[in-house]
């Protein structure tokens, strides 16, 4: 079945700014939210709206919606890519309240939720592919750094030997209470983080954290015909999250280098190719090389003027959205004007001049530029 619109389920048209999206879906939170609204079909509202605030909250998500829909976004959008699913609704939730609330809201309306989930960073890597990689499709190992998990302490945060206690401040409850004029409020403890537990010795490498920077390499591989620019998506590719919340996203922002001799639009390829003057006025053949170096057979038109166009089909860039598809190639008739010419050559010209124009009186200087500026 076909996902909802994201925009429609928030209310919001495709302009929506981040303060307008956010405040749409924050009325929704708590029209719907479970604590207030216990019913089977709020609650399944709720986590629509969360899912798509999830997404069009996130510039890098949101681009990919825009462009190739939702299963874009929950399946990886291309080929050897997983969906690493969304983060808890309750952790959207609490972000988006807690600047109203001043941190009030750990994990619903029921108070702070000790040890909660919480979802790794997602990370943006830039790949640089040449015109014929992007031609062929390509798979590439790439290395970059995140956070994962500890390797010294194995993600307990903890030196070896050395154990937790239980926190003196919120006394193990991982919460603390005040009140702020009629109001009593909860916050996660400040002292462990709302976990209820403190380190004895913390861990030095990573103190305490269980999470440290790490190199990470992994292979990836570009669809044939990928585009300036394209953005694809690689699960649990991005930083670990805590209390075993999962990793975060890893987004590839493809970069294309320029080609010497070709030039690419869209899915067309465009090529300068140099005739002569007879060959425009007479038409011809010429050969060239495509982008994987095989000759092809150009037929020039008789009377083609400079810039002409000749178009190849079937020798362009790979279409993405239609398979075995391609686009066109596009040869670009450059008339060449040679900057000296021999007497025999010379000869010919003004010979040739004469039956163009019987008042035509050949000069010694500039004679060649002059005949090509009348007969163009």
């Amino acid at each position: 079945m076909a996902k909802e619109d994201y925009y429609k389920t928030l209310g919001v048209n495709r302009n929506v700014s981040a303060q307008e999206l956010k405040a749409a879906y924050r009325r929704l939170a708590m029209k719907y939210h479970p604590d207030r609204n216990p019913s089977p079909e709020a609650e399944e509202q709720f986590k629509k709206i969360n899912e798509a605030y999830e997404v069009l909250s996130d510039p890098q998500k949101k681009q990919i919606y825009d462009n190739y829909g939702a299963d874009a976004v929950n399946n990886g959008g291309f080929g050897g890519f997983q969906s690493g699913g969304f983060g808890g609704f309750e952790d959207i939730f609490s972000s988006v309240f807690s600047d109203m609330f001043g941190g009030s809201f750990g994990g619903g309306f029921g108070g702070a939720k000790r040890k909660r989930a919480r979802r790794g960073n997602d990370l943006k890597q830039n790949v640089e592919v040449t015109l014929e990689q992007a031609y062929t499709g390509v798979e590439d190992e790439i290395s970059y750094t995140r956070i994962d998990t500890c390797d010294v302490c194995h993600g307990t945060g903890a030196e070896e030997g050395s154990s937790t206690k239980t926190c003196p401040t919120c006394k193990g409850s991982g919460v603390v209470q005040f009140s702020q004029g009629f109001f009593s409020m909860r916050q996660p403890c400040p002292d462990c983080g709302g976990q209820g537990t403190i380190l004895e010795r913390p861990c030095k490498a990573c103190k305490g954290s269980g999470r440290a920077k790490k190199k990470n390499t992994l292979k990836v591989k570009l669809p044939a015909g990928i585009k300036e620019g394209s953005i694809l998506r690689v699960a649990n590719g991005g930083d670990i999250g805590t209390n075993e919340g999962g990793y975060g996203d890893l987004y590839l922002q493809v970069n294309v280098k320029p080609h010497k001799i070709f030039e690419r639009d869209g899915a067309d390829l465009i090529l300068n190719a140099e005739i002569s003057y007879p060959q425009a006025v007479l038409g011809g053949e010429i050969k060239i090389n495509n982008l994987m170096k095989e000759e092809l057979t150009v037929e020039i038109p008789k009377g083609s003027t400079d810039g002409s166009v000749v178009s190849l089909d079937g020798q362009g860039m790979p279409i993405l959205e239609r398979t075995n598809k391609k686009g066109a190639m596009r040869v670009v008739l450059n008339i060449k004007v040679p900057k000296k010419v021999t007497p025999r050559q010379k000869e010919l010209l003004e010979e040739l001049a004469k039956t163009f124009d019987e008042d035509v009186k050949p000069v010694k200087k500039g004679l060649f530029d002059k005949l090509f500026g009348w007969f163009l």
